[in-house]
């Protein structure tokens, strides 16, 4: 039975640059470097769709010819906050587009026969509950170590959480969102399913082993 959840929560992004590089992710042969310069790569490409509904401002501008009115960011503050380990190969491609951004870290690992997150490090800015957060993990499969990111954060009083994934599970997604309310989620695919092992099909393996040459 498929998994049924909110799609107004959550985006697809089809760009084709993105969808070409997914490919090239999911291929068995590409190496360590090659895989981490694409998460990187599609950790800014869903940046821009993370960021495409921030208000804007007038600025006054001096441009060599002459002065006019432009456009910024109003008021924005943003922390990119990775799950650990895998999330720190999108943090690099989300600085590119927001320099500004503050980082914290969570660390969460599986349990290999539970498939349950354990937490074992918590970092964040101060400011944290003023900031909107991007958290960051390229794989959701069950959703646990998500939700749980999640949960601390809004413990911690942020508002505004939009959860940004390379490849998501329906399962993982639908957990997401009944146990959020207001998350949003941002994702470049929906795969089909979860095996037995709680990995996602056809999905890429292990992205953290994928990113850092380990096994």
């Amino acid at each position: 039975m498929a998994e049924e959840f909110d799609m107004t929560r959550v985006t697809v992004v089809v760009h084709p640059m993105v969808q070409h590089k997914l490919s090239i992710l999911r291929d068995a042969n590409t190496g360590s470097k090659q895989f981490r310069e694409i998460v990187k790569e599609l950790g800014l490409f869903e940046g821009y769709e993370a960021t495409r509904d921030f208000p804007l401002e007038d600025v006054h501008v001096t441009t060599p010819v002459c002065k006019t009115v432009c456009k910024k960011i109003s008021g924005r503050k943003v922390a990119v906050v990775p799950i650990l380990r895998a999330g720190l190969g999108m943090v690099d491609g989300l600085l590119e587009l927001v320099p500004a951004a503050r980082v914290g870290h969570i660390g969460m690992y599986r349990d290999e026969e539970t498939h349950e997150p354990h937490e074992y490090y918590c970092k964040m800015p101060a400011d944290i509950d003023k900031r909107i957060c991007l958290v960051v993990d390229p794989m959701l499969a069950t959703g646990g170590s998500a939700i749980a990111a999640i949960q601390y954060l809004r413990e911690q009083g942020v508002k505004d959480i939009r959860l940004l994934v390379i490849i998501a599970a329906p399962e993982g997604i639908k957990a997401v969102l009944d146990a959020d309310e207001n998350v949003r989620l941002f994702t470049c695919s929906i795969d089909e399913r979860l095996n037995e092992r709680a990995y996602i099909v056809p999905g890429l393996g292990d992205a953290g082993d994928r990113i850092f040459g380990t096994k």
